[in-house]
């Protein structure tokens, strides 16, 4: 039997090799940061969105999200998002996670050749 201290450090290595609680992988198998998905991989709240759907303009990206361009987008959303507030993509792909809902854009992740 393991003693306390042995269990504790034992749990806690699990905790850590296991990942990022609470975030799942895009796609491609890259994994959104925990601070922006709070789903999982299957409810999850990033998702891969259209090139279509992003404009550069001379302060940022100009995102327009129609249904079916992410599961959660019910109606046609536009978000502003400057240049410093993108993170790098992991795959070269547009990515978007909305959280608490649809209204809100938590984490904007752009191809590093788009900024």
């Amino acid at each position: 039997m393991a003693s306390k201290p042995t269990a504790v450090l034992a749990a806690a290595c699990a905790l850590i090799s296991g990942g990022s609680a609470g975030a799942h992988d895009a796609v491609r198998g890259w994994p959104y940061p925990p601070a922006c998905c709070k789903g999982d991989d299957l409810g999850g709240d990033c998702e891969r969105i259209p090139g279509a759907s992003v404009k550069t303009g001379p302060s940022g990206f100009s995102v327009t999200l129609l249904p079916g361009d992410h599961h959660l987008v019910t109606r046609q959303h536009l978000f502003q998002i400057p240049y410093r507030d993108a993170l790098p993509s992991g795959d070269h792909d547009f990515h978007i996670c909305l959280h608490p809902s649809e209204e809100y854009m938590n984490c904007f992740f752009a191809p590093p050749d788009s900024i």
